[in-house]
């Protein structure tokens, strides 16, 4: 079978998340209300901020965003997953999976390097107040958007088509609850050695990236923080970093455990479980983590909250 020629191979069988039957029920309802919550939550957050003129902010213009693409993440892999644990037999189209498979990367690609726009965004807030309107002007706010955007459709492409020259034409079984890299690489019968060289150099160059943006600004904000004389100042000035340092540390926290742990202690199944957090659990974190002890966004929903009993 030469590269590229996919004849073999219609449709690929999504093992899942485990092989015992009895779990299958209950973890569909775990899920589907993990799914709920990551819905009514970003989605909230979407229209909270949209028609509250008070957070008509860059800060949560990036928030706004970043819920748009936790709800698309999840909305990605979720719907498939739970029909599955229901379904006798867990197929999924080649064409079905190439697309998941695309858009699972682009928003992937997209959360990352979001995180490290939004500290960026906070070591201007805390560094530069000042100027924070005028560094962080409209239009640059749309570039930082749509570079992100670009940089994961790219990104996306670069690994597609370099997963799908090569032959599937053994087993179509994937060992995973959705169609990521690792996985269809594990089923090829082509060398993958060229494939596993670009998503890695691929997949750290953004990491990295990102990382190494977010732990400079946070070197530069902490140093301006502690320059501040009084407590209550400082507790101010910190207060307004810790949603967005609470979502990077489980962000990142998972992509260092999943990418830096030995090789000798790979384990499919623990590759599951973290794809499982940063995929479905954290997307569905992310609004309340922002949402919980932020009082302007307590605030806008008081008041949107308000408005709607009174009109109702």
């Amino acid at each position: 079978m030469e590269e590229g020629n996919h004849s073999e191979v219609t449709e690929f069988i999504l093992s899942g998340l485990t092989d015992h039957p009895e779990m299958q029920v209950p973890l569909f309802g775990v899920f589907l209300l993990i799914y709920g919550i990551t819905l009514l939550g970003n989605g909230g957050m979407i229209l909270l901020i949209m028609i509250d003129p008070r957070l008509h902010t860059p800060m949560y213009f990036f928030l706004r965003n970043l819920s748009f693409c936790d709800l698309c993440l999840s909305s990605i892999i979720s719907p498939k997953m739970q029909m599955n644990f229901l379904a006798e037999r867990k197929n999924i189209s080649f064409t079905a999976c190439t697309v998941q498979m695309y858009l699972s990367i682009v928003f992937g690609d997209v959360e990352c390097l979001l995180l490290a726009v939004m500290a960026y965004d906070r070591y201007v807030a805390i560094c530069n107040p000042l100027l924070y309107t005028v560094t962080l002007s409209r239009q640059l706010c749309k570039q930082l958007v749509a570079g992100v955007y670009a940089v994961g459709v790219v990104d996306s492409m670069l690994n597609m088509c370099f997963t799908f020259r090569l032959s599937f034409c053994s087993s179509n079984i994937i060992n995973h609850f959705f169609c990521d890299i690792p996985p269809l690489l594990a089923l090829s019968c082509s060398d993958t050695r060229i494939n596993e060289i670009v998503m890695f150099v691929l997949t750290s160059c953004i990491t990295v990236i990102s990382f190494v943006t977010v732990l400079l600004s946070y070197v530069y904000i902490t140093s301006t923080i502690l320059q501040i004389r009084s407590a209550k100042g400082r507790h101010k000035a910190f207060s307004t970093c810790t949603f967005h340092l609470t979502a990077v540390v489980l962000f990142y926290g998972t992509l260092l455990f999943m990418y830096l742990r030995p090789t000798s202690s790979y384990s499919m199944d623990i590759d599951k479980v973290a794809s499982v957090f940063y995929t479905l659990v954290i997307p569905m974190l992310n609004p309340l983590i922002y949402s919980l002890r932020n009082t302007e966004v307590k605030a806008a929903l008081r008041k949107a909250m308000n408005k709607l009993l009174t009109n109702s």
